[in-house]
């Protein structure tokens, strides 16, 4: 179990919807670089579909948060770059499949005019807390 305690609404700052506006704990701090939905082979998955690409970041936080010993409860902060505010829903769900939604990391979303290769409709990055094993 996680060490992370989350905070959806400080006194005196409004709930957000579907995310902790602070969240804090003590261990090991792990940086995840954005993710973009390329498989294991560096192939597109989901050319002009946010919910297939949206998925396939999820697996590959997944995969990196594991390296590092980490899983999706250890993660503190998601950040979110996408090419049309329209996708977050498609996002959310995804993203509703693999984080407690009853304890949701902090998040931010940042629409961009584009990503690093036109075919992508959004990049993830990942920030966590991974918490002494014992």
């Amino acid at each position: 179990m996680s060490g992370l305690t989350h905070v959806p609404a400080p006194e005196g700052v409004a709930p957000g919807n579907g995310y902790s506006h602070v969240v804090y704990g003590t261990g090991t701090f792990v940086a995840v670089s954005g993710q973009c939905a390329f498989d294991g082979d560096g192939k597109l998955v989901g050319e002009g579909d946010a919910a297939a690409q949206a998925r396939q970041v999820f697996e590959n936080l997944r995969r990196c948060l594991a390296a590092a010993g980490a899983t999706f409860a250890d993660v503190v902060k998601l950040t979110y770059f996408v090419t049309d505010v329209a996708h977050l829903p498609a996002i959310r769900i995804a993203r509703d499949e693999v984080v407690d939604t009853a304890r949701p990391p902090a998040s931010s979303a940042i629409q961009v005019a584009a990503l690093f290769r036109p075919e992508l409709l959004l990049e993830i990055e990942a920030f966590a807390v991974v918490g002494e094993k014992g």
